[in-house]
């Protein structure tokens, strides 16, 4: 087990340094950083507004991201996470116009299993990898369609996906439909070496999305 991990840490991080060398990051007028440290994002501000629709998929324990958005802009946002740690925190939420669905966000409508964390201090379970050892849980989970769907909206004008290891089949679902949100925020969480995830990169370039940032293995783009 602890081999596997080295194994994760190296592949992760060797892409985290090369993928941005090996991508075009054209930044934006505008881009400004909300949240935490930990939990915090690159937005190009002049694309929100107070009627923009924000979804959070991933929350944890650390909605500062959420709360700064609809803070400075005055919109609404709908964060979504199965996790039992993550459901418990968003009940001490009280601003309104903040949202949460303890559902999964996912490339099809389906029950997952989510595997426990590597340490059991971290909130983050995975649908797509083992890690760690323990029961983990079972969730509901659904596609961006869905969710859009069950909200009443036509359009998303941010996603943001801190969803462990699942961004990668979710992505594929949302190209394939078509149904793309004007501004992406996603952690590449998989393991995989850096053309894997160049490779992903371009697919969504392909699409008309342009990289605006990189932060980590945190990507900001737009499309349109």
């Amino acid at each position: 087990m602890a081999a596997k991990h080295l194994t994760r840490r190296i592949k992760l991080k060797t892409a985290e340094v090369a993928v941005p060398w090996l991508t075009r990051i054209r930044p934006v007028r505008g881009l400004e950083r909300f949240g935490s440290d930990y939990g915090g994002w690159w937005v190009p501000t002049e694309l929100i507004s107070e009627d923009s629709v924000v979804y959070a998929a991933g929350a944890g324990e650390d909605v500062s991201f959420d709360l700064a958005l609809l803070r400075r802009f005055g919109c609404e946002v709908w964060a979504m996470d199965p996790t039992p740690r993550s459901v418990a925190f968003a009940r001490g939420v009280t601003e309104p116009r903040w949202h949460f669905l303890p559902f999964g966000m996912w490339k099809e409508d389906s029950v997952l299993h989510f595997h426990p964390p590597a340490d059991p201090a971290h909130v983050s379970h995975s649908a797509t990898e083992v890690r760690g050892q323990g029961p983990g849980f079972d969730a509901q989970c659904h596609t961006l369609t869905t969710f859009m769907k069950m909200l009443g909206h036509q359009r998303v004008d941010l996603l943001k996906m801190d969803i462990e290891g699942a961004e990668g089949p979710v992505l594929d679902r949302i190209l394939a439909e078509g149904t793309l949100p004007r501004v992406l925020c996603i952690e590449f969480d998989t393991p995989q070496g850096p053309w894997s995830l160049r490779r992903r990169l371009r697919r969504l370039e392909d699409a008309g999305y342009v990289v605006r940032h990189a932060e980590a293995r945190n990507y900001t783009l737009t499309h349109g």
